[in-house]
């Protein structure tokens, strides 16, 4: 009866590093990162326990339709600690200036974290 009690607590144990393991690596590790460039169009401040900051960037788009350019929208998460990406982006929003924004995506999307898998972590304005 001991002999089956402890293996079940090693299992246990086992189980519990694993899902600790796995746990960690989609919350930190990366999927891929890259830039997008484009005129941000929106920034706001957004969640009711954990407020997060919300982004969105006209990347464009050219179609033969009638219509032209149909705007193509693509929404990106600041991280919270990124105060310099905020006022470049807020600054950008204000001038109707391009930027180039320098991403990570993650396997991921957790709730405390963003509405996106998509993290800013550079802002560059394009003259």
């Amino acid at each position: 009866m001991r002999k089956i009690i402890s293996f079940f607590k090693i299992l246990g144990v086992i189980i519990l590093v694993i899902a600790i393991g796995v746990f960690l690596f989609l919350n930190f590790a990366d999927y891929s990162d890259g830039t997008r460039a484009g005129i941000p169009m929106k920034l706001s401040r957004k969640g009711v326990i954990f407020k997060t900051h919300e982004g969105q960037l006209n990347v464009g788009g050219i179609t033969n339709t009638p219509d032209g350019a149909i705007p193509t929208v693509w929404d990106f998460t600041v991280p919270s600690k990124n105060d310099s990406v905020l006022i470049k982006l807020n600054k950008a929003i204000d001038e109707g200036k391009r930027v180039k924004i320098y991403y990570h995506e993650k396997f991921v999307k957790f709730f405390w974290k963003g509405d996106t898998k998509h993290f800013a972590y550079e802002v560059e304005i394009i003259k």
